[in-house]
């Protein structure tokens, strides 16, 4: 990774922690996207390059969250995205979320929005930077 794009994800970790997370989901995101920034070794380029930096080599984010790239269990889960009354509801993240939904699908799609948030402030970034 050059010095620059080091100072590049540096600058969106900020940008990350200043957006007003007001809800668990909110900060849960935001604390997904932190640690998919924190692990990506080359972020420059295309969307589609970006992507697929973050995904490290798994081919989607249920993908990625399956081969234990992030949070593995139900209960850390359930603590990320979840309010303390969603908690008690799912028993600590013991019960599923949603009828039709697992932790991990539940995981993914907080992925997959935390990809979504990188990638929309990098190429705010790279917008300024262009002005410059």
């Amino acid at each position: 990774m050059t010095t620059q794009q080091a100072d590049d994800l540096e600058k969106l970790a900020k940008a990350i922690k200043n957006r007003p997370a007001r809800s668990a989901w909110a900060r849960g995101v935001a604390a997904y996207a932190l640690e998919l920034i924190a692990e990506v070794e080359d972020f420059g380029g295309s969307d589609n390059f970006r992507k697929k930096a973050l995904l490290n080599g798994a081919q989607d984010w249920r993908e990625f969250s399956e081969g234990g790239c992030a949070l593995v269990y139900d209960a850390d889960i359930a603590e990320r995205l979840c309010t303390p009354s969603e908690l008690r509801r799912t028993k600590g993240g013991e019960r599923n979320p949603s009828a039709g939904e697992s932790w991990i699908d539940c995981q993914a799609r907080a992925l997959s929005q935390a990809c979504s948030l990188i990638l929309r402030l990098a190429r705010r970034q790279d917008r300024i930077a262009d002005l410059a």
